[in-house]
């Protein structure tokens, strides 16, 4: 399969790598450092005692790159204005493109199931509906990634979850496809786990549980996961979940989930920096709007009293907003 990485850092270079060794024609969108990198030595991942060396084409200009047979798009959800003024010349009329970021997505009230409330206005992750307008709502494919990796260097990505690295993707409907039945098995032709769905919706809010009650109390308090099992801290992110879980049922998603599941006192806490806390400490565009505030306007438009989210988005907002990595 003609595939383009669409921003080949941390999760984009794992997948580029895998899916280039694994013998499809793989090229990369990136920039800078790392693209002066992937061009004179291909791009490189560590996994285990495993050196991994795939050879792709690579450019800061998709129009080098040309028409796809599938796109996937890892860059953060902060910079996806990029995509939609420069993926046009990726795509054919059928080429279908999955986004693979963290929290909300911005198609997430296109093609809802019958039945689920309607969502609530989304336009901040679609300003201007440049998305839609550039991709389309018929090329768009919802995806959700647990994979954990980091870029140590120039070109270099490290897995540091090589039992877990996984990649769900659907019709944005839900809807049977061919072209999800061949990318998920050329998924998993590379190495990558990619289980089929029949709730893509149900993938996203299981995931952003994850990031809405965890990752957003690394970044108020500047420490990695294992914060988390600190009492004082854990009774606080049981609080979040549990929000978070009624939000998402109010819309329709009941997960199969808890506070005791996701913080009990059993629960292993990697030592691990989330993505939302790196960005705020290398001062790099932030996620806020999908995975603090999008969210919170679900529970704002089912009515819903949130207060210890509403505590954390506050706080996040303004961290963020400080730096001046996000415009509320």
């Amino acid at each position: 399969m003609r595939i383009c990485v669409f921003g080949a850092g941390a999760i984009g270079g794992n997948f580029a790598t895998r899916l280039a060794a694994a013998g499809n024609e793989v090229s990369v969108v990136a920039r800078g450092a790392h693209l002066d990198a992937i061009r004179a030595r291909g791009l490189t991942m560590l996994v285990g005692d495993q050196r991994i060396v795939a050879p792709v084409r690579a450019s800061d200009r998709p129009a080098d790159l040309g028409p796809q047979d599938a796109v996937l798009v890892t860059m953060k959800s902060s910079g996806l204005a990029v995509l939609a003024e420069n993926v046009g010349p990726l795509l054919r009329s059928d080429t279908p493109v999955a986004f693979v970021q963290n929290g909300i997505p911005w198609w997430y009230g296109h093609g809802l199931a019958p039945g689920r409330p309607p969502a609530p206005d989304l336009s901040r992750l679609d300003p201007g509906g440049a998305l839609a307008k550039a991709v389309g709502l018929d090329r768009a494919v919802g995806a959700v990634v647990t994979s954990s990796n980091h870029v140590i260097e120039p070109g270099v990505v490290l897995n540091i979850s090589p039992e877990r690295n996984i990649l769900w993707v659907a019709e944005t409907d839900d809807r049977p496809s061919p072209r999800i039945d061949a990318l998920r098995a050329t998924l998993i032709a590379a190495g990558i786990a990619s289980p089929a769905t029949r709730d893509i919706r149900y993938d996203v809010w299981h995931k952003l549980m994850a990031n809405l009650s965890g990752s957003t109390v690394c970044l108020m308090l500047g420490q990695p996961n294992t914060i988390h099992a600190t009492p004082p801290i854990n009774r606080l992110v049981r609080r979040a979940h549990a929000e978070a879980l009624a939000v998402a049922a109010a819309h329709g998603v009941i997960l199969d989930d808890s506070p005791e599941q996701r913080y009990g006192p059993t629960r292993v806490y990697p030592d691990h920096r989330p993505s939302i806390l790196q960005d705020y400490e290398l001062g790099r565009p932030m996620e806020v709007e999908s995975i603090v505030r999008a969210p919170l306007a679900f529970a704002r438009s089912a009515g819903m009293d949130t207060p210890t989210l509403d505590a954390i988005e506050a706080v996040c907002v303004s961290l963020a907003a400080s730096k001046g990595l996000y415009v509320p």
